[in-house]
């Protein structure tokens, strides 16, 4: 490609260097948006409306939560009498019907004018007497959702509304939880625990930090991220103890993050982020008294905590005992150990290795009166479910055949049903089965076979009736409840008529879904989006969209909220996506564990690997104009795929990376890498910083500089390299931006990104079809 007109170009607050190939480039992106809307056919999408969600509008389901038993509604609904109010509602879902429970006034403090803004359905939560609300309001984020907030106590007796911890710093509360009697609210407060008499008021600390390292009740930053935990306290079923986890990040490296638009000065923010190969935090389950600040320590365990994982505990089906999982640091074997409350004894049941990594799930969940667990396991090649004695001894599959359970619905203990969604026939979809919890029969596929696509469920508490939401790549949601097991339709919530009504006028291009195979009997799962007014005799450019590792897949068959693709097919690119193997795509353990050590190798042949079948299979894909893009993950594997097949790949389009992956978090990196010392080749081979002076074609990079996953550091790592390989490139900075890069710019950062990208691969790989 011939590189031509380099310019230095200010694209809104972010400074870019440029380089262009075939064309040159208007002085800024303002020139270049004219340029385009100018172009538009009318019945196409516009960028503009793409990003204010406008080009095909889609309708959510009304937020409405089953009560925990039978089959009635809680419906949240805005107050006609009250601006900025929200009324909750008892519903019939099969007759309709539905009564004023609580009416918006009721959520007005005493004192003040408005009622508490109801943010979603699942921040209200009834006490187990169904006599109290618990209201989770002002809500702010910490890290990746927003975790901590007010929340208040609506009794429905006296009609009293009650702040909690309300001598405590607004919004500072964390994960509050009702007692089994409903008397008393648990919460955390700035890493300690409390315990707060809903009658007297009277608050009760139970646990101390003696040193500023030490986090209870909730858990350190790579815990968060890579183990999906937060919430780190349980009442015991009695409600006279409550078992926590307590960390000590003393020794953690700290990383700092810098929030250069706080002032003349930045602010620097402190995060304790264990790296590769560095110390983790010490972590230790306790189990004290809700009555007394008194802890009993389940800690009697051999081996370096700092060394090993606590990712779960459970309490074991009753108040005397509590289970928990220790993994060690490789990741690879897991043992689940039975404590006793009172003395602290602890012994070993349940075991398992494997040569890869064990996979830590949510699902431990008593029952048989507290006889048998349920746990997943894939150790016979396929997540599966089983049940398992409470010595740990009989093991049975529940989930049984040649297919990965996609994720766990309902565990029905009543009816001995698991509710399960699965695709043993297609990664890409999903459909809901249930199988008996005893181990016998068969499967029971329960959503029809003429829905193709993905499903969701939302069951009752008897498990009659669901919330059910239907979506492909072709067709916006349809939700509905459903009777089950025979899924009869009982009435459709939104149907979303007026977005398929308005795909028709906006020439919506179709995906197709297939597979394609790489060599014998490897195939792997693609879609494809063709451009607007297709001729296969023509050539066109193809723009890939990728993940890549281990912790995502790309091929889904539902439908998209961001129709980006929709916009470029519609102005002539072709877009497709590839899952290579080691993706977390639902097709078995080896699939999903084939790049173990080999992340951002392995992935990279078998995407190439694909690209040269498509090129042979698919004669209208322009060699020539072969563009990649991808996030996170998917932008380290965009990195690599650019500088390590430049003979493929002409552009990249790269945001939120890592460029060595030393600079990555401990838990995630290693459980897919191994420890740095015994996999040095493998660590560097799989960096794109490695490979940098590969570079040919054009690069797009992009980065949060509050990044707090994958640092900033990785980006200005990448450049340094760049520029001391003399490479050309272009990049953008997005000032304040998290992980998501949203919150740059005052919440422009999508947007703007979208548009950077966009202008990005239409000057530098030509839209629409050439001649063959």
């Amino acid at each position: 490609m011939t590189l031509k007109n380099t310019k230095i170009i200010t694209i809104a607050s972010a400074l870019i260097f440029t380089m262009t190939a075939n064309k040159a480039i208007g002085s800024d992106m303002a020139q270049w948006e004219e340029s385009q809307e100018a172009l538009n056919d009318p019945s196409l999408m516009t960028l503009q409306d793409i990003i204010d969600d406008k080009a095909i509008t889609v309708k959510k389901g009304a937020q409405i939560a089953w009560r925990d038993e039978g089959a009635s509604c809680l419906l949240l609904e805005k107050s006609d009498t009250l601006e900025g109010g929200k009324d909750i509602f008892d519903w019939d879902p099969e007759t309709d019907e539905k009564t004023l429970l609580i009416s918006a006034e009721k959520f007005i403090p005493e004192g003040r004018e408005n009622p508490l803004k109801l943010e979603k359905q699942d921040y209200l939560v009834w006490s187990p007497d169904r006599k109290k609300l618990l209201i989770y309001t002002n809500t702010k984020k910490v890290w990746r959702v927003n975790s901590r907030g007010d929340y208040w106590v609506l009794d429905l007796e006296s009609n009293a509304l009650k702040q909690l911890g309300s001598t405590f710093e607004t919004a500072t509360l964390m994960f509050a939880k009702f007692s089994p009697d409903s008397k008393r609210v648990a919460y955390v407060q700035e890493r300690n625990i409390y315990v707060e008499d809903l009658k007297s008021g009277r608050i009760k600390q139970l646990t101390t930090r003696k040193k500023d390292t030490i986090i209870n009740g909730t858990t350190d930053w790579v815990y968060e991220e890579e183990f999906q935990i937060r919430d780190g306290f349980q009442w015991s079923p009695d409600g006279e103890y409550i078992a926590y986890f307590q960390f000590d990040t003393e020794g953690v490296g700290t990383f700092h993050l810098a929030n250069y638009l706080a002032g003349n000065y930045p602010e620097i923010i402190p995060l304790p982020y264990p790296k590769v190969g560095t110390t983790n935090s010490s972590v230790r389950v306790g189990i004290v008294s809700s009555s007394r600040p008194r802890t009993q320590w389940l800690d009697d365990l051999q081996g370096d905590p700092r060394q090993h994982y606590l990712p779960r505990f459970y309490w074991a089906g009753n108040s005397k005992e509590v289970v928990f999982q220790r993994l060690n640091r490789l990741q690879n074997s897991s043992t689940l150990w039975m404590a006793n409350i009172k003395s602290g004894e602890l012994h070993a049941f349940s075991e398992e290795q494997t040569d890869t990594w064990i996979s830590v799930h949510n699902h431990m969940t008593w029952f048989d009166d507290g006889k048998s667990f349920l746990w997943q396991s894939d150790n016979d090649g396929w997540r599966h479910f089983y049940r398992i004695s409470r010595d740990g001894k009989r093991k049975t599959l529940i989930s049984k055949g040649d297919y990965d359970v996609i994720r766990v619905v309902k565990l029905d203990k009543e009816n001995g049903w698991l509710y399960f969604m699965a695709s043993p026939e297609d990664p890409s979809q999903s459909y809901l089965f249930r199988e008996r919890l005893d181990g016998t029969g068969e499967a029971e596929r329960l959503t029809p076979t003429m829905q193709i696509g993905t499903h969701s469920y939302r069951l009752s508490g008897d498990s009659s009736k669901a919330f059910h939401t239907f979506s492909n790549a072709n067709t916006p949601p349809i939700y509905d409840l459903v009777e089950l097991p025979s899924h009869r339709a009982i009435q459709t919530t939104e149907d979303n008529a007026e977005a398929r009504a308005k795909m028709e006028e906006s020439n919506f291009q179709k995906t197709v879904f297939f597979d394609i195979e790489i060599e014998d009997g490897v195939k792997l799962p693609a879609y494809i989006t063709k451009p607007y007014n297709f001729d296969p005799s023509q050539k066109y450019p193809v723009l890939f969209y990728i993940y890549g590792e281990p912790a995502g897949q790309t091929v889904k068959d539902v439908w998209q909220k961001s129709l980006w693709h929709q916009y470029l097919a519609q102005r002539g690119y072709v877009v497709v996506s590839i899952d290579n193997r080691g993706t977390s795509t639902p097709l078995g353990r080896a699939w999903r564990h084939f790049a173990y050590r080999k992340i951002g190798i392995v992935a990279c042949y078998d995407q190439v690997a694909a690209v040269k079948k498509l090129l042979e299979t698919h004669p209208y894909l322009d060699k020539d104009r072969i563009a990649v893009t991808g996030f996170s993950g998917g932008g380290s594997m965009s990195l690599n795929l650019l500088f390590r097949y430049p003979e493929t790949y002409h552009l990249a389009m790269a945001g939120g990376f890592i460029s060595n992956q030393l600079l990555y978090d401990s838990v995630y990196q290693e459980r897919y890498m191994g420890l740095p010392e015994d996999n040095k080749e493998g660590y560097k081979d799989g960096s794109p910083m490695t490979h940098v002076k590969n570079l040919k074609g054009n690069l797009l990079i992009y980065h949060g500089t509050q990044d707090d996953n994958c640092h900033y550091q990785s980006f200005e790592n990448l450049v340094n390299e760049l520029i001391r390989e003399n490479k050309l490139f272009t990049s953008v900075p997005y000032t304040g931006g998290s992980h998501a890069i949203k919150s740059a710019g005052g919440g422009q950062g999508t947007a703007h990104n979208l548009k950077t990208k966009t202008w990005y691969l239409m000057n530098h790989v030509t839209a629409g079809p050439l001649p063959q």
